[in-house]
């Protein structure tokens, strides 16, 4: 009974200090785990909200507060590993591997995926509008994180890279609430100026047509068979092919049955005899 107490005693003393080294070092690395879980929930929930509150796309701030809750977890339980005597070393050096493996063998992806950002943080366009980039024009049916997909007006639906499309030119035709609509004619050079720019504000008189600033009607040239006029007016976006059209249609109409003539192209070719 004394020998087992007194091996009891002597692997207590050989223990205690491993015990209470390792325990103090696990019990600690708990408490972090625990806060360090706690925090990371109100930071991502903070950045969520904040996201929100400037109106990012919500497929945007859903995405980014998931890579930020992951990364800031992933960093956590590393610390907490190497608290507890984890060699984290080796571990770094293969996340780091496969990181760079991954980010050469995405390259394109990763582009995309940048440009979808910046697209969706600095919104040069929004679903619904319609705008011209990368040699194709359509209404913008959706903005996901990797590619834009538009509607043509034959009602195409192309897709295009984000990568391409954050980094190229971007014509945005439906942001601004009015535009300007041209309508271009050329009359006869025997034809009167004055009646035709007549005619052609006439044609002004539209209730679509926007009084600030006031139509005008300017002699754009001098062609090879034609005096070039151009009715300009304002009108709202909505507005724009509906008025552009019809005033096109009633400038033909109008001038011819006024006498003001609209002529064919012409070329004069000169014969000469050897």
């Amino acid at each position: 009974m004394d020998l087992s107490v007194d091996y009891l005693v002597d692997l207590s003393e050989s223990w205690l200090p491993v015990v209470l080294q390792y325990g103090a070092q696990v019990t600690l690395a708990l408490l972090t785990l625990l806060l360090g879980w706690w925090l990371i929930n109100i930071l991502t929930a903070r950045v969520s909200g904040l996201l929100q509150r400037r109106r990012v796309d919500p497929t945007l701030h859903g995405f980014v507060g998931s890579l930020a809750s992951i990364a800031l977890r992933v960093l956590l339980l590393v610390s907490v590993a190497s608290m507890v005597g984890v060699e984290t070393t080796s571990f770094i050096a293969v996340i780091g591997a496969a990181g760079l493996a991954i980010g050469l063998a995405l390259q394109g992806s990763l582009a995309n995926f940048a440009g979808g950002v910046l697209i969706l943080l600095f919104r040069p366009f929004r679903v619904g509008e319609w705008i011209e980039a990368q040699g194709v024009s359509g209404t913008v049916n959706s903005i996901q994180i990797f590619h834009t997909v538009l509607k043509t007006g034959d009602n195409k639906t192309v897709v295009v890279p984000n990568g391409a499309l954050s980094n190229g030119h971007i014509t945005n035709f439906s942001r601004e609430p009015r535009r300007r609509a041209d309508v271009n004619v050329g009359i006869d050079y025997s034809s009167d100026i004055k009646l035709a720019r007549q005619i052609l504000l006439e044609i002004a008189e539209d209730p679509r047509v926007l009084r600030d600033p006031e139509p005008v009607v300017f002699v754009t040239g001098l062609g090879d068979s034609a005096v070039n006029l151009s009715l300009r007016v304002w009108v709202a976006t909505g507005d724009f092919w509906p008025v552009t059209f019809s005033f096109t249609e009633q400038a033909k109409e109008r001038l011819t049955a006024a006498g003001v003539g609209i002529p064919f192209p012409q070329r004069v070719v000169h014969l000469v005899q050897s």
